[in-house]
């Protein structure tokens, strides 16, 4: 169960915290620290999993969990160790206690139980999308109320970000996510996972116009995106070219890939661009997560952003990692929140409460 503790929420620095991350593929811990000079991450760490799913085109639930458990503990004790901090020295902890895979969150969720309550500190679940929607503020320390783009893997959605616990979402997806359609493009196409940087890798080599493949949703107004059929275009263009010739060439696939993210640009940007439009109190707009390491993707968005200040996070700090989520948890403890050992591993946790689900949401509701 949550809580709020007011009497605890203004506390002498430094204040340290541990956070953990195990929603996915990527099991993380990282140590931040505020002290009188601002906040430091004293310590981040990452263990992937792309060897383990390599044979299987995409991440498998059951295995990532395993490898979640076997490794947490390493990473916290490689993230102390890198930090140069003790356990004793951590103030709370703060872990991605949804939405992910529900195996690899558990593992998470229960590691951090164990030591909050063996170490006697405050535990402090995180919603890991508030995490990256927060990452601006970790990076470049924006004020209230910014625009967000996270886009991922998983997700894809326009937030108004309030506060630490106040998010507006103005669009999202409506199937696939953009990291989603890049993996299966990439697997369309014969190359490796993950498939953001292989399908961006074949792309800087090929030509973005060959192939005229469809700028899903622009037709219709507002901010919601779709996909789904930009990848099924690919496919049928790729048919089409072994059909044709028998086979695909390097080239073909460096043209497609080009044209596919080309597309996946031009939607973002034109939906960034009414996003934008409609918010008049801006302090920036922001990109956040995995699929905001590509270059063109953030090139496209600067542009769109004119003269309101666009922000993107380095490229460590994209990709799913604990550094976020600690400082989720610290903006949280600022606010006195706390989480009991009651507190559970989600599936689905939508930052914006009050938003209808979108459509293929699911028979559980909407993921986020």
């Amino acid at each position: 169960m949550q809580c709020y503790l007011p009497f605890m929420s203004v506390t002498t620095i430094p204040l340290t915290i541990l956070g953990l991350e195990s929603s996915c593929d990527d099991t993380a811990a990282a140590i931040l620290r505020e002290d009188q000079d601002g906040i430091h991450i004293l310590s981040s760490v990452v263990s992937g999993q792309t060897d383990l799913h390599a044979a299987f085109g995409g991440v498998v639930p059951e295995i990532a969990a395993r490898a979640h458990a076997e490794k947490l503990d390493l990473m916290v004790e490689a993230a102390l160790q890198q930090a140069n901090v003790s356990l004793a020295q951590i103030n709370a902890i703060a872990v991605t206690s949804g939405p992910g895979l529900i195996g690899g969150v558990l593992s998470g969720v229960m590691a951090a139980k164990g030591l909050a309550l063996g170490l006697g500190i405050r535990l402090i679940g995180v919603n890991h999308l508030a995490g990256h929607a927060l990452t601006p503020r970790l990076t470049d320390g924006i004020g209230f109320p910014y625009l967000v783009l996270l886009v991922s893997g998983g997700h894809c959605q326009f937030l108004r970000v309030d506060g630490p616990q106040d998010f507006t979402r103005l669009g999202g997806t409506i199937d696939d996510a953009p990291g989603e359609a890049f993996d299966k493009t990439a697997r369309i196409l014969g190359l490796p996972q993950p498939g953001g940087p292989s399908v961006e890798s074949a792309a800087r080599n090929g030509d973005p116009r060959r192939f005229a493949l469809p700028r899903p949703l622009l037709d219709r107004p507002g901010c919601d995106l779709s996909f789904s059929g930009l990848k099924t275009a690919v496919l049928r263009a790729r048919d089409a070219l072994i059909s044709e010739k028998g086979g695909l060439t390097e080239q073909d696939r460096a043209d497609l890939c080009a044209s596919f993210q080309a597309a996946v640009a031009d939607v973002l940007a034109e939906k960034s661009r009414r996003a934008l439009a409609d918010q008049g109190d801006l302090t920036a707009f922001a990109v956040a997560g995995g699929v905001a390491a590509n270059q063109t993707l953030r090139a496209a968005l600067k542009e769109v952003a004119g003269d309101t200040p666009f922000l993107a996070p380095p490229l460590a700090l994209c990709t799913d990692n604990a550094a976020m989520i600690a400082f989720a948890g610290l903006e949280l403890f600022r606010l006195g929140v706390a989480d009991d050992m009651t507190l559970a591993a989600r599936p689905r946790w939508p930052l914006d409460q009050t938003a209808p689900a979108l459509l293929g949401s699911g028979k559980k509701g909407a993921k986020a």
